[in-house]
């Protein structure tokens, strides 16, 4: 049974979701602020967090962050509000759908399955990738660290994903170029250095003395194994 948690100010609001959610088959807690909802998500297991934009304590985007750096779980941001650039600014704190209030009830649920039937039978996308607090999305071609949303060029998202999808294995300058380039490059090398330190500088928390991107000496780049 899919476990989904639902946080919204607005108590009635939330008692009539729960009790349709309910009644479609979900396991559904509930919560009425941004703090609740990532001390919640962080505590337990969902498959699905429904989440309000304004919310007391912390709002829903900066939730959204938070949550981020810890889960890949399917995000469903509720918002009385229609403009597209709050939907953008909600997509890159790691938004996966929007609706708007007032929201037909019969939408909400069909939202809800598309994105439980996008993630899988275990709320972990498919298209998504975790190493440590690090998550990328290759649908959405979107990254996370462990400070949030990050945004990434074409080729340095490929860099990372190559790089994410086989840790521990160290790759020659040569090789990258050929992988994530597509043919082999006549230029200068050190163009996988300078995508490789722009990495560095977008997803390590100190980039001078990285953690997860690391330089095997006389060899080339790899992702950190845990």
């Amino acid at each position: 049974m899919p476990r989904i948690l639902v946080v919204d100010d607005e108590k009635v609001m939330v008692k009539g979701l729960k009790f349709n959610l309910e009644n479609e088959g979900y396991q559904v807690d509930t919560g009425y602020d941004g703090e609740q909802a990532v001390d919640m998500a962080r505590q337990e297991q969902y498959d699905l967090i429904i989440l309000d934009l304004m919310m007391p304590k912390i709002d829903g985007l900066q939730a959204c962050m938070e949550i981020r750096t810890f889960s890949a779980v399917p995000i469903l941001m509720l918002t009385a509000r229609s403009e597209d650039t709050d939907k953008l600014l909600g997509f890159e704190y790691g938004a996966d759908d929007y609706v708007t209030k007032p929201f037909n009830i019969l939408e909400v649920k069909a939202r809800v399955r598309a994105l439980l039937r996008r993630a899988g039978p275990k709320g972990e996308a498919a298209s998504r990738i975790h190493q440590g607090a690090w998550i990328i999305d290759t649908a959405a071609r979107a990254a996370w660290s462990e400070s949030g949303p990050v945004e990434l060029t074409a080729k340095e998202f490929d860099l990372l994903e190559l790089l994410m999808k086989n840790p521990g294995r160290v790759y020659s300058r040569e090789q990258l170029l050929n992988l994530v380039w597509g043919y082999e490059y006549t230029g200068d090398y050190r163009t996988v250095d300078v995508h490789m330190r722009r990495l560095r500088e977008k997803m390590e928390k100190t980039p001078a003395t990285p953690e997860q991107l690391l330089t095997k000496w006389g060899v080339g780049y790899y992702f950190k194994k845990d």
